[in-house]
């Protein structure tokens, strides 16, 4: 009698649609290099993180290592291929000699507003050349990314007022194409990773930084800085979240529907969000005694005159590489135009 109840039960749940079972209990690692507190962590990260376990009713559950605890922004790549973490925090930045197209949407001048970007990029990223030619060869899947707001220049000392006063201004970048951005205003580009930043710049080894706004306050920078630029963007960087691929194949449909919804309705939130946060930043910085300046319309003018030449001169290299850099420039541009999510 026990026995055949073993079995009904065992037909009846080979016959019952896979969406109908129950989620086998999954927990997974998630690591990345941000600060306990970080605002991108608050509004992306872990929103994220309680609405697949939600979704999945409790089943899948993360255990989250900030602040490098497992490795530093730029090991986040090869940690997440090996398998020494399932889901990893990859700034395309910080391994700009695997994912060189990626940089697309870190050029100058391309958009004014973290939503503009985000949303051309998560297409790009998710289904078009991004994702066939970065991802895919990474062997890693994006699950939600946030293109920040257009960066500035800060720095300790000196306010920037006109192209001269840039020469030689050291000033720390990502690489890549920001490092294209300050050459062409004569500064010289000190490449470093965030986490770095206070240590350098505490120590006077660099003027200032590209930066984005409200993370001058997640690293403490708000109290070494005292003057900022506004009105020319100088170009922007990618937060972008990603799963192994060898990972997210063998999860169930049901949770791989429920990371896909929930990175579905988390990317246009994040990118509003961080939106909004920048007017209480700004106030917050004001109040520490930070300075904004707003560019004469003569320097932003001949700035952006300087920096209208960068996105070709980053496309032609990578395109003498081999790279598609071109076809990358003109799908993200026509992106950004449709607005981003068409």
């Amino acid at each position: 009698m026990k026995k055949n109840l073993i079995w009904a039960a065992a037909a009846l749940a080979l016959s019952l649609p896979v969406s109908t079972l129950p989620v086998q209990a999954l927990e997974l690692k998630v690591a990345d290099s941000f600060p306990a507190g970080h605002y991108l962590v608050r509004l992306m990260l872990k929103p994220w993180m309680d609405d697949v376990t939600k979704r999945t009713n409790g089943a899948v559950t993360f255990t989250y290592y900030p602040n490098q605890q497992i490795g530093k922004a730029a090991d986040m790549l090869r940690l997440t291929q090996s398998g020494v973490v399932d889901i990893g925090y990859i700034g395309p930045s910080y391994v700009s000699d695997k994912m060189p197209l990626s940089e697309v949407a870190q050029l100058p001048g391309a958009f004014a507003t973290s939503c503009q970007g985000t949303l051309a990029y998560w297409k790009i990223a998710r289904e078009g050349l991004l994702a066939k030619q970065e991802y895919a060869p990474n062997k890693i899947k994006l699950l939600m990314a946030v293109v920040l707001p257009p960066y500035q220049v800060w720095t300790v000392k000196s306010k920037v007022e006109t192209i001269k006063d840039m020469q030689g201004l050291k000033l720390r970048t990502t690489g890549g194409a920001q490092d294209l951005t300050l050459r062409a205003l004569n500064a010289v580009p000190v490449r470093m990773a965030a986490p770095d930043a206070y240590e350098s710049l505490s120590r006077g080894t660099m003027d200032g930084l590209l930066f984005p706004l409200d993370s001058v306050v997640s690293y403490g920078l708000d109290k070494l800085v005292k003057h900022a630029t506004e009105g020319v963007s100088f170009g922007s960087f990618i937060v972008a979240y990603s799963i192994n691929q060898s990972v997210w194949d063998k999860l169930p449909d049901d949770v791989k529907k429920a990371m896909n919804e929930a990175s579905e309705t988390i990317t246009p939130k994040a990118c509003a969000d961080v939106d909004k946060e920048g007017e209480v930043t700004t106030k917050h910085l004001k109040d520490q005694g930070v300075s904004f300046d707003p560019l004469p319309d003569a320097t932003r003018a001949e700035m952006k005159d300087k920096l209208k030449g960068v996105s070709q001169e980053w496309a032609a290299g990578l395109d003498s590489r081999g790279k598609q850099a071109s076809a990358a420039l003109k799908e993200f541009e026509g992106l950004l135009a449709a607005g981003g999510a068409k």
